[in-house]
């Protein structure tokens, strides 16, 4: 099993980003996707959600109306469109997996091993 984050990289303020995740080795389809995130001296924090078939996605309060969550089943590939970014989104960004309807990280049975996202002028 193998979920590979890329896509971080340094923003300014206002900036976008699209973070992206290959999955590998498990029924991609069959799993809730999720983003987590965990910023520098913090604990990690759920981003966002979508569901096995896709669909609208749901967000945090911190980041609604400015990330989507998007997926590519026959691909394997989980998406975060984030865009108006803040520096309060510097974090290290995580995608998970797991088959139940939850954002609890201790219910998430893959991890990505997370690519970094910077927003500073």
């Amino acid at each position: 099993v193998q979920l590979q984050a890329y896509g971080g990289g340094l923003v300014e303020p206002g900036g976008s980003l699209r973070l992206s995740c290959a999955a590998s080795g498990f029924a991609f389809a069959d799993y809730t996707m999720s983003w987590f995130r965990q910023a520098p001296g913090k604990g990690p924090k759920w981003v966002s959600s979508i569901g096995k078939d896709g669909g609208a996605g749901i967000y945090a309060e911190s980041v609604k109306g400015r990330f989507t969550i998007s997926r590519d089943n026959a691909n394997k590939v989980l998406y975060l469109q984030m865009d108006s970014l803040k520096p309060d989104d510097t974090a290290v960004y995580y995608c998970a997996a797991t088959n139940m309807p939850t954002i609890l990280e201790d219910d998430y049975l893959y991890w990505g091993q997370g690519t970094l996202v910077t927003v500073s002028s």
